[in-house]
């Protein structure tokens, strides 16, 4: 497959998961409108959703059921906006600028933002707790999953972290730790639902599609930390330069651009290594991991 097919078939996933997303969410102008008029705001016509490939690219290797992927891919998107909302705010981040527009709360207000992601982390759950056809003790394992990924243990425990961590000189296993669970987690995730969405795979399979996960999630990391130092906030869609600005720790204050570009050459390298034994059942997830490492340099 060409470069010129993946991107067909990642523009074609794109715009299936906005279909998709703009109809789960609550319809424009439906009561409460401002808070509805805000989830749709927050969710639709942006960002690149690169969780939901990645489920999309994971369930195809075990020829996971179309209905299924839908709901686990827009979960997953789900939960991802929500934090992009709330990481936004003036009590964590304070950001003005999102995916190229004023950040929620900028352009409604806090209350309505903090309603806003609230909202949409239970519609995340709504999409997998609805009847699907899968067996119910795989439906609660992908809600199980996605829980884990989202909570004190996963994303939200490593925003805790990152908040703790400002002006803090961390580790390289420190900040890794850090990641695998802001950023990480919820990449592991999207795999992981995609993988239990289709046909159960071997142990084997599931390790190496983990450590796939884990790698590509971290480079995904590095990447940001390098396009945050080096991009303008016109080319990033969100305001440039505000780790270094709010001193806090990343790849590249403590290893310098040079060496973050081949740490996420390495991490790139080791994901793909672990899909070998898929041949190519897993084309798009390798494909997925060089567009993660290769999307700023």
């Amino acid at each position: 497959m060409t470069q010129t097919d993946f991107d067909h078939w990642a523009h074609q996933r794109q715009q299936h998961i906005e279909q998709v997303l703009a109809a789960q969410l609550p319809k424009a102008g439906s009561q409460p409108v401002r808070l509805h008029d805000a989830m749709r705001y927050a969710v639709l016509g942006g960002g690149k959703r690169v969780r939901p490939l990645l489920t999309y690219a994971a369930g195809a290797i075990n020829g996971a059921a179309p209905a299924v992927l839908d709901r686990a891919a827009a979960a997953v998107e789900l939960i991802h906006a929500y934090s992009l909302v709330h990481d936004d705010l003036p009590c964590m981040d304070d950001d003005v600028l999102r995916r190229g527009k004023p950040t929620v709360h900028v352009e409604f207000d806090e209350a309505t933002a903090m309603l806003v992601g609230d909202g949409l982390q239970a519609l995340a759950f709504e999409q997998l707790s609805t009847p699907l056809e899968i067996a119910p003790a795989t439906q609660l394992a992908m809600l199980h999953t996605l829980a884990q990924a989202a909570g004190s243990h996963g994303m939200v425990g490593g925003q805790a972290i990152d908040l703790a961590a400002v002006g803090q000189a961390l580790s390289l296993p420190e900040l890794e730790q850090m990641h695998i669970r802001k950023t990480g987690a919820l990449i592991r995730a999207a795999v992981t639902l995609g993988r239990l969405a289709g046909a159960a795979p071997s142990d084997d399979e599931n390790i190496r599609l983990d450590h796939f996960a884990k790698c590509i999630g971290l480079a995904f990391q590095v990447v940001d930390d390098v396009l945050d130092a080096e991009s303008s906030s016109a080319t990033l869609g969100k305001t440039a330069g505000k780790d270094a600005a709010h001193a806090k720790p990343t790849y590249v204050s403590l290893l310098g651009l040079k060496q973050a570009r081949e740490l996420a050459a390495e991490l790139q390298a080791d994901a793909i290594g672990s899909l070998a034994a898929f041949g190519e059942r897993a084309l798009h997830l390798r494909q997925l991991a060089q567009f993660i490492v290769s999307r700023s340099f």
